[in-house]
């Protein structure tokens, strides 16, 4: 028996009806379904024929979840009862209203009694007039709810993230240069219409336009942005740059493994069932499945790309373009070394290197300066890689330089090997020193300052030695098996060309450091250099 409404020309009613995807189970129709809207609708105004209630306004969310409040006709409806248009709330049940207990408490505790609105909730016998045993046990009923929304939360997250595992794109909207397959659900397929928009972007990159620089091509060249093309409406706060192509979305674009046929997936997370706020998720913990699409890139290409825009990390000049930015560095301070440029004799003017450390402490001697013309040390390198190169090329008996590498790598893995094995047992050592002293603490043996000095140096060095544990096991990540013939190939291609660029400097080159007393010192990428 549903609650009695005495006086019902006094109430003016809101019928609030919600309903969302996770109400459905697998293989129901919605329209033959209790808790779809059109039965709710058709439940609360049978109930008001019956109990003459004939001033009332129908508000329906159609596809939100119950666990927030920020539902378009649940808000207006908030509005109006502020406004004291509505005096009265029907929903079919508890759970309509919403799903998250705390909201649920402030409605029924808070802003209902406040603003002098009676609730009913039909199919739960509730009703805020109302003081018996059914009103006392609507928190426990909307902490069920609760629950309810939480465990269908779990189950929904587990889905996508076994789909993530198998290759399978469940994103709304594919990345740019890619469609979704009509046919086969869950995989990419290459977008004709952008394809080459994504391949000229690479292809811009390698030959050593900066990201900034690309946005400006495109954005000259009026091509729609990826939101533009994937019909995204704008946001309604619209800034100066809003709908041009920015060098954050190609720098994005350029490091994103997608294009090499790879699919990437829970780069962010949410919160919690309850937020929606996006959470960055740390790289190592991203589901990455190889070989799941055609890629539109080669892998070389996107790798000398992305060392490209790594190297860049390290410059912030973008006033001055020189062929070594991003990878020269002030021997004694460790920083990147900028560039000024000087007036010569004849009206002439040149670039020099100089020492930023120097630049910003002057005074306190930090640093030298480090002077010296930027043409200068460019010839210098470029001299010295070819000397390089031209050895290995002629000098090297590849066959013993591949058992040396191997033999040294090995060498290496055994000792990271030996070295984890002894930090993750100082880990367990100072762990267990950490809970001696905690029961020392509670023994009285020593005070709570002891204890929180003891407990300081402990977890400072527990802190090391994780971060120690976790560069071994990058390190471990970043070797890859030994390419001779790549090798070759780079340094044969340097010495025969006639132009360097920074693709093939960077190619070939980590870091190179300038010394005080003006000592040019290469880092090459390849230990086969070294050798």
């Amino acid at each position: 028996m549903y609650a009695k409404i005495d006086n019902p020309e006094k109430y003016k009613a809101a019928f609030y009806l919600r309903l969302s995807k996770e109400d459905f189970k697998k293989g129901d129709k919605k329209d033959d379904d209790s808790k779809s809207i059109k039965n709710q609708r058709d439940l609360l105004e049978n109930y008001a024929k019956e109990q003459g209630l004939m001033n009332y306004t129908i508000y329906a969310d159609d596809g939100y979840t119950g666990t927030n409040s920020d539902r378009p006709d649940l808000q207006r409806m908030f509005e109006d009862i502020r406004c004291k248009k509505i005096n009265m709330v029907i929903t079919k049940d508890l759970s309509r209203l919403s799903r998250n207990h705390i909201d649920s408490g402030n409605f029924l505790e808070s802003f209902f009694p406040e603003h002098h609105v009676r609730y009913i909730a039909l199919t739960d016998n509730f009703d805020t007039e109302t003081d018996g045993y059914t009103c006392e046990m609507a928190m426990f009923k909307s902490m069920f709810n609760d629950l309810y929304a939480k465990d269908i939360s779990k189950k929904i997250t587990s889905v996508k993230r076994n789909k993530q595992k198998q290759g399978l794109f469940i994103g709304g909207k594919a990345p740019y240069g890619y469609k979704k397959s009509e046919i086969n659900k869950g995989v990419l397929e290459i977008d004709p219409e952008t394809v080459d928009n994504v391949r000229r972007i690479f292809q811009l990159a390698k030959e050593g336009k900066s990201c900034r620089q690309i946005a400006v091509i495109f954005n000259e060249a009026n091509i729609p942005t990826p939101a533009q093309h994937a019909k995204i409406k704008p946001s309604k706060k619209r800034g100066v740059f809003s709908g041009k192509w920015s060098s954050e979305r190609i720098s994005a674009m350029l490091q994103d493994e997608v294009y090499i046929g790879s699919m990437v997936q829970g780069r962010v997370k949410s919160l919690s069932y309850k937020s929606k706020k996006p959470n960055k998720v740390p790289k190592e913990e991203w589901i990455v499945v190889e070989n799941t699409h055609e890629p539109i890139v080669d892998k070389e290409t996107f790798e000398k790309v992305g060392i490209m825009i790594k190297s860049r990390n390290h410059t912030r000049c973008c006033k001055h373009d020189f062929l070594l930015k991003g990878l020269i560095f002030c021997h004694e301070c460790g920083y990147p070394l900028g560039v000024s440029n000087r007036d010569l004799s004849g009206n002439r003017k040149a670039l020099y290197f100089i020492c930023r450390t120097y630049q910003r402490f002057t005074n306190e001697r930090k640093c030298t300066t480090h002077s010296i013309r930027v043409e200068y040390v460019t010839e210098k390198v470029i001299e010295q890689v070819k000397s390089v190169c031209d050895k290995f090329i002629n000098d090297v008996d590849f066959n013993k330089l591949l058992e040396q590498i191997n033999k040294d790598m090995q060498e290496e893995k055994i000792k990271q090997g030996k070295d984890l094995i002894t930090l993750k047992a100082k880990l367990h050592e100072l762990t267990a020193k950490i809970d001696s002293a905690y029961d020392d603490k509670l023994s009285g043996i020593i005070s709570d300052d002891m204890f929180v000095r003891v407990y300081e140096k402990y977890t400072n060095e527990i802190e090391s030695i994780q971060n120690r544990i976790s560069d071994i096991k990058e390190k471990e990540k970043e070797e890859k098996p030994i390419d001779i013939e790549q090798v070759k190939s780079l340094a044969e291609k340097f010495l025969n060309a006639n132009e360097y660029s920074r693709e093939l400097l960077v190619s070939l080159i980590d870091r190179i450091e300038l010394t005080e007393s003006k000592e040019i010192i290469i880092n090459f990428r390849f230990k086969e250099f070294d050798i």
